[in-house]
């Protein structure tokens, strides 16, 4: 029992979205779990230089993590104390020395945590997602704004907010249609056609449609002027349903 009833212990594995200072040396850590979704707590003492603690409770860490919480709730009354983690991969060795993938890898995290809204709601396919896109990020596998612009659209996909990029998004006719709505929900028709939409290349909605599904072969080999258009249009998408856009975007490389 604690001073404020009883306390419960719970386990979960999840990736360091940020951390804020607390005092002189503690830290509050947001993490994007497996089983609670977006969990803040405390960690005592790893701003101190020989916390090894600390160390494995980074941005971009993939830790297994033990709380300890008031009631029999993690996210309830005030914040868990984060007692203990385990490093499962440590995928900021691989980000945080190359400025591309630096950039890139703090706007999925920002995209994260945006997407998360509710703490302790559980959000696996959100979860699973940052989990491979900063393994396939820490790796080099792809250009680091191929990997962003993938994991934005399949966040948006698995919150519901798949765009098209084929058949007409509002009434259905095969594609590919030459105009672009964010709006509307991405491709639509000339009948289809809102004021505000624009034609882009036929090419750059064919590199988007490979990012969502995951086609790397064809995303690899895009020309760079269609990536910077459809970086745009992603961009843009996201912007209009996140209702205000990401701070970290303006600093990705295209």
């Amino acid at each position: 029992m604690g001073e404020n009833g009883p306390m419960s212990l719970f386990r979960d594995d999840g990736i360091v979205l940020r951390t804020q200072k607390l005092g002189e040396a503690d830290r509050i850590i947001t993490l994007l779990t497996r089983g609670h979704g977006r969990v803040r707590a405390v960690a005592r003492g790893v701003r101190r230089t020989k916390s090894k603690f600390g160390a494995r409770l980074e941005p971009f860490s993939h830790v297994d993590v033990q709380f300890f919480a008031r009631g029999s709730e993690l996210v309830g009354r005030g914040l868990p104390l984060c007692t203990q983690s385990e490093t499962i991969a440590p995928y900021g060795g691989g980000i945080v020395t190359d400025y591309a993938r630096y950039t890139a890898g703090t706007a999925m995290l920002e995209t994260a945590e945006r997407f998360t809204d509710h703490e302790g709601e559980p959000a696996v396919q959100q979860y699973l997602l940052l989990v491979g896109a900063l393994r396939t990020l820490a790796r080099g596998e792809h250009a680091p704004h191929l990997v962003l612009d993938a994991f934005l659209l399949r966040s948006l996909a698995v919150n519901g907010y798949a765009p098209s990029f084929g058949d007409c998004a509002k009434c259905g006719m095969p594609g590919p249609n030459r105009f672009f709505s964010v709006a509307s929900g991405g491709s639509v028709c000339a009948d289809c056609r809102v004021p505000g939409s624009v034609v882009p290349s036929p090419q750059t909605l064919v590199l988007l449609g490979a990012l969502l599904t995951g086609d790397w072969e064809t995303a690899d080999a895009c020309e760079p002027r269609y990536v910077r258009e459809g970086s745009g249009l992603v961009s843009a998408y996201l912007h209009w349903h996140l209702e205000r856009g990401l701070r970290s975007l303006r600093y990705v490389e295209k």
